[in-house]
């Protein structure tokens, strides 16, 4: 199958995208929701195959200092083929000028970015807004 890549949202079926980040398994994200982030994302990449969203994923970018790579999502039959791979060498094509290019993984998947040049952070910190959750799903430690 040949996969087609985009930078434009213009057309993307916002329900679909957010079905894929439900099943891949990244969360519960509503179209309503990824069309605003995607649409305040100042770098997006998406894969699509017949037609379909098979992988995507957006950085947060300042065009200088810091490009945040995140939501990077494949589908499940497109895990493990290399199109994660494609995906994330595209965001920091994408990103290249900025002085760092910063993403967190979801607990667990740190060695495929590791691969990808990323190091872990020894100050990185967050607030959550549903901090009992950041610890259940293992991204922060118990206060």
């Amino acid at each position: 199958m040949t996969i087609e890549w985009t930078q434009s949202t213009e057309g993307i079926d916002w329900d679909e995208l957010s079905e894929l980040y439900r099943i891949a398994p990244l969360g519960n994200k509503s179209a309503d929701w990824l069309r605003t982030t995607y649409g305040n994302s100042m770098f997006k990449c998406l894969a699509l195959e017949e037609g379909r969203i098979v992988a995507a994923g957006r950085a947060v970018a300042d065009g200088a200092d810091c490009s945040y790579l995140c939501d990077i999502v494949v589908h499940p039959r497109r895990q493990g083929t290399g199109l994660g791979g494609e995906l994330l060498r595209r965001l920091i094509g994408l990103s290249r000028g900025h002085r760092k290019i910063i993403l967190y993984a979801v607990p667990g998947r740190e060695a495929f970015y590791a691969k990808h040049g990323f190091r872990r952070m020894t100050t990185a910190m967050a607030i959550f807004a549903d901090p009992q959750r950041a610890v259940a799903d293992g991204y922060i430690e118990e206060a």
